[in-house]
């Protein structure tokens, strides 16, 4: 696909802005702004909360500091007394990542010494060093930072950064799109909790977000700030430049009879330019990948079918090849992505490389890192992993690395998506589908920044939401709606923040319309409770817990980290989210850390003890039993053959043992069993039924029912991060030919975190549209009986059976009309 060159459209910068500021702004090239900043800088100057959607590159936060230091170099100039000397303005700016927030103190602490040498400019972090902290609280106009760090340390102890709060003028949200699920709820309520506070010191800041190219970013902004808090306008109208973009939609290739598909070059150029003799197996391009199995499952009841964990059938599982039903096997994308990497860092290129999971992070640089080593050995060191879990250090170093030309390429998850400045990049390679256009757009906007021409590729993994993608290119240019999912209003989200608010300052009645409550009921429900205290003047934290009330939030979902030591030395190789610890780190799991594999000998509520593991063929995968059980519905629509509904349901789940398996072929070796702890929460369902009568009407024989709804569950999961906003991952899912609760054929798709994160909601809100779609990717897959493109689930612990995909598409022709002619709101 071919996305033509635009034009820059200019304007003035507003006649308001100081001389110092303007003169800054020449010696940065930017003596004209794009018609977007010129329009959000009069809107913030305005004192008007506004949301900034336009492209990667646009310069959408330099429009955001504009207005702010033309407020500094004001106050500067106007007659200073002592009670004023108390107010200097003040900006807090936050960022889903320390490294976004490293990367825009560079080019903000520039233009800030030209403006002003004595404006303060700072980050500050988990990792800041006291020093820095004390400098920061003294000294700083603008602090830099994340969500973690102002509701653990601003919010937290409040009374140590006075200055920030009386003077606070300006808060900017960065990367806006990404605040999703409970991470996005959390962020809308800390978010409220900052205002709160400047409020109560006397401040009034305006609010800004920043985000990439979405639809209708006014309502997301202001369901994040509450209706309290009063309207966003929405500056969308991008004025910058972009250079022509190609895209290119790859198709993992077939394997073919001859080569086996595994020719060693990434371009299909034969086993010869590998260095192969004719009929054997390349090794490079069949290591197992490391599968991270985390709490989105889909699996089963007693009686039901569904997925959670990684396929066992040793007849057809090989994991670098990916099949297609009666097709030939497809080389997997992964693989393709490894040595497509690796081509283009040969060729001189310099690229960055998106992949879903950290492990697969892990395992694409090891295959880039491999055909280099085979092809132009002189740069196989240019190409590394970068993924959450590494050290800040070496997060900072790779970075760096990136930028100066020591590397070519990083292999990376999702956290280089976001606003970094590394300039001069050619390619991104995209592998897999990011969750949202919104991220689409931000990892493909890597190449050719500044107007320059770029190249990005989309390699699209075989599952259903990626093949439904390639197969309707239109979607790239035409993307459906999508709207920013969170619910600040679940009460595993709402509570903690409402006794981490009392704990700051004590919650008044004016407080619950801040926090979208009707009335203090719940602040009365929560002092019954003896979490909070009353007193005449407000409900107050209960103290005498012993336990500090922030300490109760999650900001990213996560309640805490487990630590992976290596036991040979000590040294701290990274760290874990306790709720994915189970599935990656458990006893006898391989851990991969920069392509080395650990084995893991013990694992405790903060540690996982590893030593190096000299086997580098192994691979373990974890097993894991799971159910859903219904506890209420909230909402539900009778169809003409069952029932749509959604509601609260609890989920449990438990790693049973794992498989062992050689990473050169995928070979099942065996497997062990493991006496886990079950895992219990409560989350949100949506779900839907069949009625005998109906299936007894259709002639469906009882014994083709519980592949059909298993099929049937496999795709619509696959399908609603499409209009919801999410990862396949975020969800799990249970599908049975006799619930117990419902007495009928049911397929259940859940929420994967306590207390949901709204997705599935989205999913019965969105009933027809997501319906449809999963039929239409069902009856336009070519294959006959079913494969990862359409119905295959690398999730299932039930190793993809039994799974009809006829059945499927007989049950979804049921279901649809009988959606369209009950017609859910949508």
């Amino acid at each position: 696909m071919e996305q033509p060159e635009r034009p820059g459209r200019t304007s003035r910068w507003p006649e308001w802005i100081p001389t110092a500021v303007r003169h800054a702004l020449t010696r940065q090239g930017v003596e004209r702004p794009w018609i977007h900043q010129a329009e959000a800088a009069e809107s913030i100057h305005a004192g008007l909360h506004t949301v900034i959607a336009t492209g990667t590159g646009s310069g959408k936060s330099l429009a955001a500091w504009v207005p702010f230091l033309a407020e500094l170099v004001r106050f500067e100039r106007n007659e200073v007394s002592l009670s004023r000397l108390h107010r200097r303005p003040t900006a807090l700016y936050l960022s889903p990542t320390k490294a976004l927030a490293a990367d825009q103190l560079d080019a903000l602490r520039t233009l800030c010494r030209i403006v002003d040498p004595q404006i303060g400019v700072s980050t500050v972090d988990g990792d800041s060093e006291l020093p820095q902290r004390s400098w920061a609280r003294d000294y700083a106009d603008i602090i830099l930072t994340n969500p973690d760090f102002a509701h653990h340390a601003l919010l937290a102890r409040q009374q140590n950064w006075t200055r920030l709060w009386r003077g606070l003028h300006l808060i900017v949200v960065d990367e806006f799109h990404t605040y999703r699920g409970q991470f996005g709820a959390h962020v809308a309520l800390t978010l409220r909790r900052l205002l709160r506070m400047a409020a109560h010191y006397g401040a009034r800041p305006v609010v800004v977000f920043l985000s990439a190219t979405s639809d209708d970013p006014e309502s997301a902004a202001e369901r994040m700030l509450g209706e309290a808090l009063g309207p966003v306008v929405g500056i969308a109208d991008d004025g910058a430049p972009r250079g022509a973009q190609t895209t290119v939609l790859w198709q993992c290739r077939e394997l073919d009879d001859a080569n086996n598909g595994r020719d060693g070059t990434g371009m299909g150029q034969g086993r010869a330019a590998a260095g192969l003799p004719p009929g054997t197996r390349d090794p490079r391009l069949s290591q197992a990948p490391l599968v991270t199995s985390p709490n989105g499952q889909e699996d089963t009841t007693t009686s039901g079918q569904g997925e959670t964990g990684v396929p066992t059938d040793q007849r057809r599982y090989d994991p670098d090849i990916e099949f297609a039903g009666e097709e030939r096997p497809r080389r997997a994308a992964n693989t393709e992505a490894g040595e497509l990497t690796g081509t283009l860092v040969a060729a001189g290129a310099r690229c960055l490389t998106f992949v879903r999971s950290r492990a697969g992070t892990e395992r694409v640089a090891e295959i880039a890192r491999d055909y280099l080593a085979n092809h132009a050995p002189q740069v196989r060191n240019r190409v590394a992993a970068y993924r959450g879990g590494y050290l800040p250090e070496e997060r900072r170093e790779l970075e760096g690395s990136l930028r100066d030309g020591t590397l070519s390429s990083l292999v990376t998850t999702n956290a280089l998506e976001l606003g970094i400045d590394i300039s001069g990049l050619d390619a991104v390679v995209v592998t897999g589908w990011p969750g949202t256009h919104a991220s689409f757009a931000q990892q493909t906007g890597r190449a050719g920044r500044a107007g320059q021409a770029g190249l990005s590729v989309f390699i699209g993994r075989d599952n259903p939401l990626d093949q439904f993608l390639l197969s309707h290119p239109d979607s790239f240019r035409q993307p459906p709606a999508a709207v920013n999912v969170f619910d600040p209003a679940n009460p595993n989200v709402l509570v903690p923040q409402l006794c981490a608010a009392a704990a700051e300052l004590p919650l008044v009645a004016q407080d619950a319309a801040l926090f979208g409550l009707a009335d203090t009921t719940l602040f009365d429900d929560l002092a019954a409770g003896e979490l909070l205290r009353k007193r005449p003047t407000g409900w107050y934290w209960n103290t005498a817990l012993g336990t500090q009330a922030h300490d109760t939030v999650s900001v990213r979902g996560e309640a805490s980290t487990v630590s992976i030591i290596n036991s040979e030395d000590g040294a701290l190789l990274g760290t874990v989210g306790r709720e994915r610890a189970d599935t990656t780190v458990y006893p006898g799991a391989i851990y991969l850390h920069q392509g080395i594999p650990y084995q893991v000998d013990e694992l405790d509520s903060d540690t996982a003890v590893v030593h190096p593991h000299r086997e580098e063929e192994i691979r373990t995968y974890s097993r894991e039993e799971h159910r859903v059980e219904i506890l209420e519905t909230t909402s539900s629509v009778n169809l003409s053959c069952g029932t749509w509904a959604v509601g609260q349901v609890i989920v449990s789940s438990r790693v049973t043992g794992y498989d062992i398996r050689r990473s050169h072929d995928g070979m099942y070796l065996g497997s062990v069993p493991l006496t886990m702890p079950l895992r219990q929460f409560e989350t949100t369902g949506t779900w839907w039924t069949i009625s005998a009568a109906t299936l007894k009407q259709e002639r469906i024989p009882a014994a083709d029912l519980p592949g059909a709804l298993h099929a049937a569950e496999h795709a619509a999961i696959g399908l609603l991060p499409l209009f919801a906003t999410c990862d396949r991952w975020d969800l799990g899912g249970l599908s049975t030919a006799v619930h117990p609760q419902t007495g009928e054929a049911t397929v259940i798709v859940h929420d994967a975190v306590a207390g949901g994160s709204g997705f599935a909601r989205r999913g019965f809100d969105s009933a027809t549209r997501w319906i449809q779609t999963t039929l239409r990717t069902l009856e336009t897959c070519s294959c006959q009986t079913g494969c990862p493109r359409c119905v295959q689930s690398p999730k299932c612990g039930n190793n993809n059976e039994p799974l009809s995909k006829a059945g499927a598409i007989q049950l979804l022709r049921l279901l649809l009309p009988s959606l369209q002619e009950a017609a859910p709101t949508e």
